[in-house]
Order: structure tokens, then sequence, then C-alpha cells
């Protein structure tokens, strides 16, 4: 029996080696493979598999070497880094040996093609955000994929309904025509977790795209359909955590990987404390290395593995799948100098790409904390973070309209009064501006809300023409109505027409009611127009002092004048226009909301019942 124990131990050692050009090992490596001539020349392989912390390394090409093996607590573990340095494209192989066992790794470094990536995104571009697994179910066979933990489909408010890439691929006409010009997908990563993670935020896999939502060559082929209509997507990232089924968690390398030890303490989710110069340390530390939920474990970004890890994985779908921008999730929750050398790194791979960071604080003096070269933050690490969005003008936007205007501190004046102090931001262009996403009420807290039509018009003239990058969350267009008190599943419900059985296609205009109708052509004769308009995207922003109930402002660029004047009051409005000269370059202008002509040399100008004019004076 001992020989014969000896002649299999041998044939099953020497056995990985057989194989031509395929891996025959049990290891798992991430990233799967990489590329060559970038400009970072290390190269991060995390290696997971049973026992192979005390192997010795050999690789099986002369141009790549190997820079230095950690070996993590957790045997299981090695991570390798590699110096790519400029080495071509190859395919090669990792040699591991642990006394007489051994195995073969193969790897590739694959040439970059030539195809757009990190393209970046701009006030010129308006986002529409979306949420997979709500917008449009294509491909049925995927709504339950055999091995995962939440097996089942339902349309139960916080269970998976089924949308998928699929969907999405198949009505990007539909959002071209619309006239957004982005796509920002919640998360499309893996999240194989025992209930609820229909939303993504949970990831267990950092380089697979979940199986119900469809592969990553799906990923890839619907940022290369979106390219072909000259549209773009952004990645929304979540860095700060991860999914507590993940097997960086489940089997970690070591408890430094995250925070608190790997023990879960809750934040407090009170973030001001970060960037307060009167902050306690310990609110500060609680705030930033508190867990999420207990559900999703805390990253350790302090620790150089974990950091390198997520730059890299960053860097991986730029690649791979060739998208424009990104959305980092949670933003100021993770460490603010980690997160600045990822900025940072990310920006001296790809000069043009745009990173938005979420930065939910509720006055204007937090948020600009978080952007690049904030006037406001003083003592701390510049963040680099190109973009932070503008939560203080979401809550504006859905409180001021609820009120009559007057000249000092209600309705539209308090939005000019916000704007009045722009100058908290380094940079106001780079805003991200919304009314409302997933984690929100809705716009429309109630149907009631919803028919008063005005209300939307105004709140997305202002949105679509004041400074920043726009942003509308899937069915804002259809005057869907959701409030947070009946659960997050309430604002997240199936974009009409993406199901089986919906009696109402709003892809094709089939049987959508009058209000839908009515909201989906003002929005859209809204967003086709701002894509031409280059004064709302570019023109500097020159607003005059509520009078009368009345809010007017403009932008100007390169002799082109856009003028929105808005009534704020429950009574028609004869507006004098002597005070607005300035803003007013020709005796007519075209009204881009009701496609007239007006002449402006009568000296007035009748706005309705919070009535909107858009005064276009293109040449």
């Amino acid at each position: 029996m001992s020989k014969l124990y000896t002649l299999l131990f041998v044939l099953f050692t020497l056995l990985p080696f057989s194989a031509k050009g395929r891996t025959q090992s049990s290891v798992q490596v991430q990233p799967a493979f990489w590329w060559s001539g970038m400009v970072n020349p290390t190269l991060q392989l995390v290696l997971h598999g049973h026992n192979i912390g005390h192997s010795q390394v050999t690789l099986s090409t002369t141009d790549v070497s190997i820079d230095s093996i950690v070996r993590p607590v957790n045997s299981n573990y090695l991570l390798v880094y590699l110096n790519i340095g400029r080495a071509r494209a190859q395919r090669f192989n990792l040699q591991l040996q642990s006394g007489r066992t051994r195995q073969r790794i193969a790897y590739e470094l694959k040439a970059r093609d030539a195809a757009p990536k990190a393209q970046g995104f701009d006030a010129a571009d308006v986002l529409y955000l979306l949420m997979p697994d709500r917008f449009a179910n294509g491909d049925v066979r995927n709504d339950v994929v055999k091995g995962l933990r939440e097996s089942t489909a339902s349309q139960a408010p916080d269970a998976r309904h089924g949308g998928d890439l699929a969907g999405m691929t198949r009505h990007l006409d539909y959002l071209d025509s619309l006239g957004v010009t982005t796509i920002w997908p919640t998360p499309l990563l893996l999240n194989d977790m025992p209930a609820g993670s229909y939303h993504g935020y949970a990831i267990t896999n950092y380089y697979e795209v979940d199986p119900r939502f469809g592969s990553n060559a799906d990923y890839r082929d619907f940022v290369s359909q979106a390219h072909k209509r000259g549209m773009k997507v952004v990645q929304d990232m979540v860095f700060n955590h991860c999914g507590s089924m993940n097997p960086l968690f489940v089997d970690r390398p070591d408890s430094t990987w995250f925070n608190n030890n790997s023990h879960y303490v809750q934040t407090s989710y009170k973030i001001a404390a970060v960037t307060d110069p009167h902050a306690s340390g310990a609110d500060a530390q609680n705030a930033q290395d508190g867990w999420f939920v207990a559900s999703m474990p805390d990253f350790n970004q302090r620790n150089p593995h974990v950091m390198r890890y997520l730059i890299q994985n960053a860097v991986w779908w730029i690649e791979y799948a060739g998208i424009d921008g990104i959305r980092q999730d949670t933003y100021p929750y993770a460490d603010r100098q980690a997160m600045a050398r990822w900025c940072e790194e990310l920006k001296a791979q790809y000069p043009h790409l745009n990173i938005v960071g979420e930065t939910w604080l509720n006055n204007n003096v937090g948020v600009s904390a978080w952007q690049k070269d904030s006037p406001v933050a003083q003592g701390l690490c510049n963040s680099q973070l190109p973009t932070v969005m503008d939560f203080p003008l979401m809550g504006l936007l859905n409180s001021a309209l609820d009120e009559r205007t007057n000249e000092w501190d209600k309705g539209l004046a308090r939005i000019y009064d916000y704007l009045s102090q722009d100058n908290v931001y380094a940079d106001p262009a780079h805003l991200l501006t919304f009314m409302s996403n997933h984690d929100t009420d809705r716009f429309a807290r109630v149907q009631a809300q919803a028919m008063q039509s005005w209300r939307y018009r105004q709140a997305l003239t202002l949105l679509l023409t004041l400074r920043g990058i726009p942003q509308l969350y899937y069915g804002d267009e259809l005057a869907m109505a959701a409030n947070k008190g009946k659960g997050d599943g309430a604002l997240r419900q199936n974009f009409p027409g993406g199901f089986a059985g919906d009696s109402i296609n709003a892809f094709t205009g089939s049987h959508m009611t009058p209000l839908m109708q009515q909201t989906y052509d003002f929005t859209r004769r809204l967003l086709q127009w701002r894509k031409q308009c280059d004064a709302v995207k570019y023109g500097s922003l020159r607003q005059f002092t509520v009078a009368d109930g009345v809010y007017v402002y403009s932008r100007e660029y390169k002799g082109h004048t856009v003028t929105i004047m808005l009534n704020g009051t429950d009574a028609p409005a004869c507006v004098s226009l002597a005070r607005y000269a300035e803003a007013l370059p020709a005796s007519t202008a075209r009204d881009v909301v009701s496609g007239r002509t007006l002449r402006l040399d009568q000296g007035t100008l009748q706005l309705d019942v919070r009535g909107v004019v858009v005064l276009d004076f293109a040449k």
C-alpha cells in the first residue's frame, strides 16, 4: 500500500503541470488577469487557496519580477506583488511549491485595446440613476440562479424582482430618446447574501457581475452599446464596506483587513464629526471606523494591502468594461487619506475620469469639505475628489417649492440664498445635483404632489439650468410617487413596462396616464434642448434677488444667454423687465417651455400661477 500511495502522490502533484495554457489549480487569483502598459508598474495578486501561505513562488517569465511576497496570518492567503514594468502582453505561470506539493497558475497580461475608457462626465451631461433589479427584466432565465443564497425571485418590496443587464441594454434607445447622456446603475456586482441584497451594496465578489443581472461580458456589452449611442456609463463602487459573505471577510487574510479588528461596531452615521474642528476623537473615529450595518463589514483602508486591492479593482473595471466614470458610495465613511490616494492614482492613469462621491451632509460647508481643493477643509488632507453630491440643494428643491415665495426667507428665496453661498465650494460646476435618489423620498412623496405638475416643472427647470451636473432618478419622468415611510422597497418600484404583465409600458408609451405623458413630454423637451445648449451647460450664473415672488437668473456663455423666470406665488405675476435688462440681450426670445417666441419690448411679461419661462436668446 505504501508504494501505491507514493505513486498516487507523485501523479497528483505532477498533474497541475500537464495541461497546456490553463490553470489546473484550486487557488483563486484576484485580479484574474491584468494589462501591460499601465502607469503603475506594481501589480498585487491576491491568492486564496487551502494552506498556500508557506509556498515558495516563482515565475516562468523573465520580464516580470516578484517585488515582494506577503504571508498573512491566515495561511490560506498569499499576496504576491509583481513588477510588470515594461513587460509585453503575455501569458506566464506562477509556480507554487510547498514541500513536495507543486501548483501552477496560468496568468495573462493582456494588451490594452483602443476602446474609449474613462471619458468622464461633467456639467454637459445628465445622469440617469436606475436600479437594475427594478428597471427591466430582459432575460427571465437568470431570475433564479441555482447555488446562490437568495434563490427565489418575487415581487415582494425587498425581494429580487428580476431586472437585469439584458433589460437595461434593450431599453437604451428609450434613454437616448429621453435625452439623458449618462447612465448610473446601482452596483451590479455579486451580492450573494441570504436576503435583501437586490440593491447591490453588499458585494461578495468584487470581480464578478451578479449572475442574476448577467455576466461580466453582458456588462461590457451594455457599456459598448451605450457608447455606440453616444452615451456614457458610471459604475457605482462600494469601497467602504462589503457583504458579510464576501470570502475576504468569511476567511479573511487577517483581522486588520476590517475596522475594529474585524469586530462589529456600529457607526453613529454622524459623519460630520470627521470634518468638525471641534469633534471629539471618539466621535470622529466611530463615525468613520464603525460599520455601516452588521451585515456589511467595514474595510480598513489604512491597511495598504486592502487599499491596493481596492485601487486595482477600480482600474480593472475601467479597463475591462470601458466605463466612463465612478460613483463611490458612502464616501466620507472611508479613510480620507487612503481615498485621496485612490483618486490620485486613478487620475494619473485616466486623466479625464470623473469620480463623484456620495457626500450625504445637509449643509454646503459640510459637503464642500470633501471636494478637491476645498476652501473650508483647513487642517485636513486634500480629498482629491473632483465631484461631490449637492444634498442641500436636493433638500431645498423638495421643500422650498411647497412654500409661497416671499422676498426674504420662503420658497424660491431660499434657493437664491443657498446659491449666493457658492463661494464655499472649490468648483460649483462639479456638484452632482438631483431631486431624489434611491435612498430618499421620491420628489413626489405622495400622489397628490405628483398631480401638482407645476411643482415638477419648476424643480426640473431649476435642476437642468442651474450650475452643476444634473441627475434624474428613474421614474422621475413619469411622476412616480413614493416616500421612505413605506420602506425602501416603495422608493424602488418597478419601471412601468419593464416586467411581464405590466399594464402600462412607458418604454413604448402604451396606456400611459395623462399625467405620465405630460411629465414625460416636459422632461424630454427640456433634456433634448439642454443637449444642444452650451449656455446652461458651461455658462456663468447670474441671479437676481427675488422680487414680488419671482426668481430670475441667467446663464451666459460665449455670447449666448438663457434667462429663466419662475413665479413662486399662487397668483399670476406681471414681471417688470427693466430690472432684468442685463439678462435680456434682445427684444425677442424663444420660450423653451411653451415653444413660443415672446416679445420683450413691452416692458412687462406675464407669468402664470407657479409659471416657468425659459428664454433662449440663441442667435
